[in-house]
């Protein structure tokens, strides 16, 4: 009876080497875009839940104040400095307050958050102030909560949204934003909304969208569909052009507010 060939002792040649490493190639090449997928689906799903708990903590304190909205004040007036929903100014610097939390912390907000430092920035938001990783991705519509100084300097023929009730529509009116790291320096988004023309730019970490609160609790993810809102980042914007096409622009312009007379 002849015996079977002993192979045992047989391993792989140079060519069935190398097709085992092209498949492992292959494979990676095919599973690589869908993990990155995967992961930038995460960070926007993460990012949606932290801007939800602003905003749940947003509504709270209406609730505690009957009524009243929280602070949102421009820091660029000493009167309302530091009285706030959030009270650090962010830079491309070497400011204490782009990685300070004490600056955040001190907002009206941090209480009902659980004063949860994470729920301020979005997982997504990799920018670096030059002395580290900034602290915050997200600001509060100009135009919603008290800022302090009256007239409303920027927009004073627009409604300023004093308490919870002056929303005629509070589904079509959204409070926070993410914001583009170029314009984003204390938490007030504003806009000179009698013209078309960037000031602060809303960001668009997530494929080209960006999580919005709004007024009623619900948190939409908003495609932003032209260029102009996704400049480079870091020096690519800081705001102060026309946008072409202006469509984005009105788009958030109309769910900002309203001037006054014409809800």
């Amino acid at each position: 009876m002849n015996e079977l060939p002993d192979h045992s002792g047989r391993g792989f040649t140079l060519i069935e080497l190398l097709v085992v490493v092209a498949i492992i190639a292959i494979l990676a090449a095919l599973l690589l875009p869908a993990l990155s997928r995967a992961k930038d689906s995460a960070q926007a799903a993460a990012c949606s839940d932290n801007i939800r708990q602003l905003n749940l903590g947003w509504l709270l304190y209406s609730d505690d104040n009957r009524g009243a909205l929280m602070n949102n004040s421009s820091m660029v007036d000493t009167r309302t400095y530091r009285q706030s929903w959030v009270n650090n100014i962010e830079d491309w610097g070497t400011s204490q307050e782009n990685t300070n939390p004490a600056y955040i912390l001190s907002g009206k907000l941090a209480p009902y958050v659980g004063n949860s430092l994470g729920v301020y920035k979005c997982p997504s938001d990799h920018s670096m102030a030059q002395c580290g990783p900034r602290l915050r991705s997200i600001s509060l519509n100009s135009l919603v909560g008290d800022p302090l100084v009256t007239p409303n300097r920027f927009n004073p023929d627009w409604q300023q949204f004093l308490k919870i009730t002056q929303f005629p529509r509070p589904s079509q009116f959204y409070t926070f934003i993410e914001e583009h790291p170029d314009t984003i320096n204390d938490g007030y988004f504003m806009n000179s909304w009698d013209q078309i023309k960037w000031g602060n730019l809303p960001a668009s970490y997530h494929n080209g969208s960006a999580n919005i609160a709004w007024a009623d609790g619900h948190i939409e993810r908003h495609k932003w569909l032209a260029d102009t809102v996704r400049p480079p980042v870091k020096g690519g914007a800081g705001g102060g052009f026309v946008p072409n096409p202006d469509t984005d622009y009105l788009w958030l312009r109309d769910r900002t507010s309203f001037k006054t007379g014409t809800p």
